[in-house]
This record gives C-alpha cells, structure tokens and sequence, in this order.
C-alpha cells in the first residue's frame, strides 16, 4: 500500500519547508503556508518507522471538518484544501505554548495525580478523584511547544506571563478561545455517542496580528475520547475507560518493550500490523465524524498531492 512518509517539493515561490513529526509545512511567498499531512506515526515524540495507509488523509479531513465547525467561534488558519492530505491557510506566527485543555483526569494530569501532586500547571486538582473522574470544571493546563526531538514542558499561566512567552492581553484570548473550542468539541463528540476527554490548541497571528487557530483540532492524535455508553458503569467499578485515540498504539509499543527512551529498539510493525492500524484510524475517523470514510486514490500519491497543490496554487 502506498503510504507518504517524506516530501520534496518544490513549489513556484516556495521560501522555505518545515518538517514537524507528522506534517510537513511549505512557506509560499511568506503569504501562505501548504501543509501535507504525511502518513507518518508519531508516539513517544518517535517517529515509527513505516508509514499507516490513509493515516495522514484521515487527521486532515478531521481537522478541516472540526475547523469548519467552530469557524463561528473562532477564526483560523484554513483557506482551503485542495487535496484529501493538504490543507493551506495563511502564514502565521506560532505561540510557542501549546494550550491543553482538561475535562477529566486522565493521562498526563492522571499519573502526576498519582505521584502524590495536587497542582498541574498551577492550576489546583480536587482531593479524592479517581483516575479518569471529570473535573468540576475542565482546567487549562498549557506546555510549551518543544523543538524538534525534546519533549513538552508543563508551565503555568503566571510563568508564560512573567517569561513573556505570551502578553497578559493575548493570553486571555487564547484561553477564551481554548474554552470555547473545547465546548464546541465537547457537543459535537455528544452527538456521536462520545466524551472529549482532553485535547490541544495551537494558535497563531497573522500578519495583520489576528489571534487564529492553527494546525489540527480534535483528531485522535491530538485529543483523547471516552466512549459514552458505560462510562459510569466503568468508572464505579474502577475499570479502564473504552478511549478512541492513538493510545491503542502507545500500549502496544509499551508491551514490546518501548517507551521512547534512550536504548530501547522500536518494535517490528509488520504488515498486519501496520493495516490493523490504519483499520483502527479509519473506525477513529467514523466515529468521531458520523460519516463513511471515502479512501484517496494513493496509486501514485506523491504525484497527486503535487499536481493538486500545484494547481491551487496557480488559481
């Protein structure tokens, strides 16, 4: 199966190309930005090495399809996109803070709970909450954006502030902004029979100095879901919760032994694997979207993503 795992293209009035662990970003004219969703696997901020069929198609059209959902809340990037891996929006200037936002405590917030702390980000967790309990309220809990190959760092509103990461004045529409998207998310993951756990928000300024969204918005790769049915009934008997999210492939790696840490050798993904993967993905994509996942043509995808682009972009 033809995946996409690397591209090099060259487009007319091209400035420069950026290469994040999943997307790669093409700068055009410093007006516009091209950015291909590749089929690569990310966990453990370790790029796998093989690529999952329709991964990078699937992570796109969620992305677009959540950004054309909350567009009345919040403006973003996106102009358009012209193939089923590409989105293209305007240059923008990243805030370098990633802002997660907590409905429950699950994952990250989950293990710190356990290790005894009562604080995430300086933002104060209740006593006596279970793992994957909700939150009384959902809790923003930012991190700044890592370069390339360094993990994540948790930080607080008041360090983001005091370092002037972010102005006090920019970082209360961010965090309006993060509340707003994340109760939109919130209503429409009810209406598929689902609860949006936890999820991610970058932003970005345009040249004119609009605060927009940026990047991807409620995929599984950057969001966490419960399954609503059982929910209760789980957590009363202290059972996991049903997740839709790429946490399928991170406990699978963690039982071959991989954590992303210095010596450990990544796992073979066969075959079988890799299409069990891209399976899942797919159910990910129906579930999340209610809709039938359509599969892209990929007999000759480098070459489909470049003509699409390339005629874009002379439109």
């Amino acid at each position: 199966m033809n995946t996409i795992v690397d591209t090099n293209y060259h487009f007319p009035s091209q400035k420069s190309v950026y290469k994040g662990k999943v997307r790669e970003v093409y700068n055009i004219n410093d007006e516009l930005l091209v950015m291909i969703a590749t089929d690569r696997l990310s966990a453990f901020d370790v790029v796998m090495p093989k690529g999952i069929p329709f991964k990078g198609q699937i992570l796109n059209q969620i992305a677009t399809k959540m950004m054309k959902a909350t567009e009345d809340l919040v403006p973003n990037w996106l102009i358009n996109t012209p193939d089923p891996n590409v989105a293209v929006g305007h240059l923008c200037e990243p805030f370098k803070v990633e802002m997660v936002i907590r409905g429950y405590l699950s994952g990250h917030a989950a293990r710190e709970y356990k290790a005894g702390k009562r604080m995430l980000c300086g933002v104060a967790m209740p006593e006596g909450m279970k793992e994957n309990d909700k939150f009384p309220e959902p809790i923003i809990t930012p991190s700044t954006k890592a370069d390339s190959g360094e993990h994540d760092q948790d930080i607080s509103r008041e360090e983001i502030i005091s370092k002037g990461i972010v102005s006090e004045e920019d970082y209360l529409i961010l965090e309006d902004y993060t509340r707003k998207l994340f109760q939109r998310g919130t209503e429409i993951a009810a209406d598929q029979g689902l609860i949006l756990v936890d999820t991610k928000y970058e932003f970005g300024k345009t040249k004119d100095g609009k605060i927009v969204l940026i990047d991807e918005i409620h995929t599984p790769d950057s969001s966490r879901y419960f399954y609503s049915e059982g929910y209760e009934e789980r957590q009363e008997k202290e059972e996991p919760q049903k997740q839709l999210s790429k946490e399928f492939v991170r406990q699978w790696l963690i039982s071959n032994g991989f954590q992303g840490r210095e010596g450990e050798q990544i796992p073979e993904m066969t075959d079988d694997y890799i299409t069990s993967v891209s399976d899942r993905y797919i159910e990910l994509y129906e579930k999340i979207t209610g809709e039938t996942f359509q599969k892209a043509d990929v007999a000759e995808v480098e070459k489909r993503i470049e003509k699409n682009i390339l005629s874009y972009l002379k439109s």
